[in-house]
């Protein structure tokens, strides 16, 4: 498990994609959209690359979020974390040591309350929160957890990008190659 010290996220969608961010300075790259026989020659390619993978473990076309389905990628594809919504995912991540990275979808304060005691149960490394468009929930869920906080979904402008960071998420997780600035 690594820390994620960089504020941008790229997060992929397509192999065209992917093979660029393996020529940039970026230090990790996160793969939302694939299928199970792709995962393990991303990983492989990634790290030759010197890169960081992360899985979006909820995404992965073919692979089922149970125990063996995590004991497939900690034993076999060996990422450097997943990003799930699913605390069985998350717990496990953590015993084949790869960063955990908990999704926490902003929909409304029960939702939230709900997701806070996850949090608190799971004690993932991140917490991702969707939308990222919001800073002052940003804000003020980083007072309440004692985890960093990436921002992902929805942020489509520099300025955005700029008022996640200002309230206090370490990172902005993004798919728009636009707002790729390393």
């Amino acid at each position: 498990m690594g820390s994620i010290d960089q504020s941008i996220l790229p997060a992929v969608k397509n192999m065209k994609d992917f093979d660029k961010l393996l020529e940039s300075s970026t230090d990790i790259i996160v793969v939302l959209d694939t299928r199970i026989s792709h995962l393990k020659s991303l990983v492989n390619y990634g790290h030759k690359a010197k890169k960081r993978v992360f899985l979006h473990a909820d995404m992965i076309q073919g692979l089922k979020t149970d125990d063996y389905g995590m004991e497939f990628l900690g034993q076999h594809v060996k990422p450097d974390g997943v990003i799930s919504t699913r605390t069985n995912v998350i717990q496990l991540a953590k015993s084949y040591k790869m960063t955990a990275i908990q999704r926490m979808f902003l929909i409304d304060s029960h939702a939230i309350d709900y997701n806070l005691k996850l949090i608190a149960r799971t004690k993932p490394d991140y917490v991702e929160l969707l939308p990222g468009v919001l800073p002052n929930m940003i804000e003020e869920l980083g007072n309440q957890i004692d985890v960093p906080i990436i921002a992902g979904g929805l942020i489509r402008t520099e300025e955005e990008r700029e008022a996640a960071l200002a309230a206090g998420a370490c990172s902005v997780s993004t798919s728009r190659t636009d707002l790729w600035d390393f």
